[in-house]
């Protein structure tokens, strides 16, 4: 069963950083491509950052610039930087396949809210 440990969110006030972390046990994160997803509060879960198995990396409009997707096979872990963050990017942000890798099973999340 894989499992899916997200981390590393918190409050920010516009303009500012984080770093999210995702913690995948069960699987052996080198075979899947990856990916970071988000849902704000009334909104459906949207995929924002994937990541191939080889690096190849692609990301929703709404954030090209300021996201960037990474993964460490050897610690089974994949990240995602966040950059000038903006209120629309509140949400509570999920890791899980992506491409045709979506697992069923879905982590906790880890709470972003960007606000003054």
């Amino acid at each position: 069963q894989v499992l899916f440990v997200e981390s590393g969110g918190g409050l920010v006030q516009p303009g500012g950083s984080l770093r999210l972390s995702c913690a995948v046990s069960g699987i052996s994160l080198s075979s899947y491509k990856m990916g970071w997803y988000r849902q704000a509060v009334g909104k459906q879960r949207e995929l924002v950052a994937g990541i191939g198995r080889f690096d190849r990396k692609d990301y929703a409009e709404a954030v090209k610039g300021r996201f960037a997707i990474s993964r460490d096979n050897a610690k089974n872990t994949v990240y995602l930087q966040m950059n000038s963050l903006k209120p629309e990017d509140t949400a509570v942000y999920y890791c899980n396949g992506a491409w045709g890798d979506l697992f069923d099973s879905w982590g906790q999340g880890t709470q972003v809210t960007v606000s003054s």
